[in-house]
């Protein structure tokens, strides 16, 4: 029987600001990617969403980002190694000390937004990342094919293969940019029916209409993705009615 890891970006509420249905998410998920504070994600709301995957025995990933707040950390930077290094120790080195507080531990590492795009095809960038996630012994979850698999590769890391759910792609395997039409899938039968065929076939349709090859051992949905709790759910269905078991891949 195919088993699939459910992951999604959660605890990305800041102060007043609440982004997603994290209370309703969690016991949907497998996986929570949980925001480190640059980009989102502040520490009481660290606090409560590591005390919510321990509750739920979700599995819990450090989701660093660049430094943009402002901007969701979906801003492209120019951050020199040393500094970059620095930054996504820092992040996720404060969410294992906060997770360790609720009784649960960082298990994995999967960059946020601008930077996650830039370490699937800059091998500098990417590096960097996997250095940092060698240095704390952690798997990279990241884009297959990609720089960041190259990178955890020669750093001796474990690479855990990503697909979305609930994202357009490109015909080269990487990313529709956000904000052209196809970039966001927010029909939960659409996403359910691509994520099926994701775990059941292979494959994936582009926005251009050719087939990509995908072999993913985790399926990502967004939690602030427009009626994420409704795709969330379908996803699960569609995968347990065709025989699939959703579980954690760490």
């Amino acid at each position: 029987m195919a088993t699939v890891d459910l992951n999604s970006d959660l605890g990305e509420s800041f102060g007043a600001w609440t982004m997603g249905d994290d209370d309703a998410m969690f016991p949907l998920v497998t996986s929570a990617n949980l925001a480190c504070g640059f980009h989102a994600g502040d520490p009481a709301t660290m606090l409560s969403a590591c005390r919510a995957a321990a509750t739920n025995g979700v599995a819990i990933g450090a989701h660093p980002a660049y430094r943009d707040l402002a901007g969701f950390g979906r801003r492209d930077m120019e951050v020199p190694a040393e500094q970059l290094h620095a930054d996504v120790l820092y992040q996720v080195a404060a969410l294992a000390g906060i997770a360790a507080h609720a009784g649960a531990s960082v298990r994995y590492l999967k960059p946020h937004g601008a930077l996650y795009n830039r370490i699937a095809v800059d091998l500098e960038v990417a590096e960097v990342v996997a250095d940092v996630a060698r240095d704390l012994g952690l798997p990279v979850l990241g884009l297959p094919g990609s720089a960041i698999e190259t990178a955890c590769r020669q750093a001796g890391v474990a690479f855990v293969r990503e697909a979305f759910a609930d994202r357009g792609y490109l015909a080269d395997g990487t990313l529709t940019p956000r904000g052209p039409a196809g970039a966001l899938i927010t029909d939960p039968r659409a996403v359910a029916e691509r994520a099926l065929r994701m775990v059941v076939e292979g494959v994936v349709e582009a926005v251009d209409g050719t087939e990509i090859v995908v072999r993913p051992d985790s399926l990502c949905v967004h939690g602030d993705t427009p009626g994420a709790v409704a795709i969330a759910r379908a996803v699960r269905a569609a995968l347990y009615g065709a025989g699939v078991e959703v579980a954690a891949f760490t």
